[in-house]
């Protein structure tokens, strides 16, 4: 089983990857949360640092972009593709509203001709391997028929789906029975994407998907960073090594951001994903949550690691 490291804006940057595969390093590729494709010569400061080779040495990246403008990804592609990567991934899946909006991300999926002339066009002027992360639809389940019939006419690297529709964010359940017939409708690769949290959703999904090979893990991973190794072997999270992975992405903030607040937003983001793996953590949560500087918070921190333990299924 091949498993991805899910894109997560603001989560899932350079300093968080090479941490976790500084750690962890069991990871088959991860992927670069959006950017915003166009038609500039070049990247923003913050795009082009979280996509520089240097920046993701030893791993596998692969760039995530986000548009439905077909010559604004032709040209992003370009330049991509000179810092010397070979696949890119389309966003089809952000559910967030002023993505969508714009007819972005998952919002795309419902203007389905304009889909498919941009992937048209997209394939016809293009030389990089392309990969879709998609979303069943934006309204309702069955627009994902219209939807493979699109996808099919076009040799994509991977089909990522994760089987809820736009409208659902990350509520519900993901919808199994779609996901099962993409499985035999699609004509390329396909990736499962969602909900996979524990051991048990492991088995649960090999039990009725005995055949899959290729897993992307987004919000499991962030909330267990060694997940992979729990589902795969039965390795269970140390909390030394957790600490350690914490410290390293602590200080590699430090060394790029500028103020203890900047620094202390990024590590509170990712506290709200991993705080529920230690027992008993409410109070730690919230003593996390109003730290107004490195004091209070490595105060915190500390007493989360010294007087509470990992949970065993977390």
């Amino acid at each position: 089983m091949k498993f991805y490291f899910a894109p997560m804006e603001g989560l899932t940057g350079y300093i968080y990857r090479n941490a976790h595969h500084a750690f962890f390093n069991n990871i088959d590729k991860y992927f670069s949360p959006f950017i915003v494709a166009n038609q500039s010569k070049s990247f923003k400061t913050r795009e082009l640092n979280d996509i520089l080779p240097e920046n993701n040495q030893g791993l596998v990246l692969i760039p995530q972009l986000l548009t439905n403008n077909a010559k604004d990804f032709i040209q992003t592609a370009k330049k991509i593709q000179v810092m010397g990567y070979d696949e890119i991934n389309l966003n089809l899946g952000c559910p967030c509203g002023t993505v969508v909006s714009k007819n972005r991300g998952s919002g795309f999926l419902s203007k389905r001709a304009e889909l498919d002339a941009f992937l048209d066009e997209v394939f016809s002027q293009t030389a990089i391997k392309i990969s879709l992360k998609t979303r069943i639809g934006k309204d309702q389940p069955e627009e994902f028929y219209d939807l493979i019939e699109i996808f099919n006419k076009y040799p994509l690297e991977e089909l990522i789906i994760h089987p809820r529709i736009q409208t659902d964010f990350y509520k519900n359940k993901p919808n199994m029975k779609i996901f099962k017939e993409a499985v035999v409708l699609s004509k390329n690769p396909v990736c499962y994407n969602g909900d996979i949290f524990t051991i048990n959703d492991y088995k649960a999904f090999l039990n009725d998907f005995a055949s899959a090979d290729t897993l992307m893990l987004g919000r499991g991973l962030l909330a267990h960073p060694g997940l992979k190794s729990d589902v795969t072997s039965n390795v269970k999270l140390e909390k030394k090594l957790l600490k350690d992975f914490h410290d390293k992405i602590y200080e590699d903030y430090k060394s790029i951001l500028s103020g203890e607040k900047n620094v202390l937003f990024k590590m509170k983001e990712l506290w709200f994903y991993m705080i529920p793996v230690f027992s008993d953590n409410a109070k730690y949560a919230k003593k996390i949550k109003k730290s107004k500087g490195f004091w209070d918070y490595d105060e915190a921190v500390a007493s989360l690691f010294s007087e509470q333990d990992i949970l065993s299924e977390s």
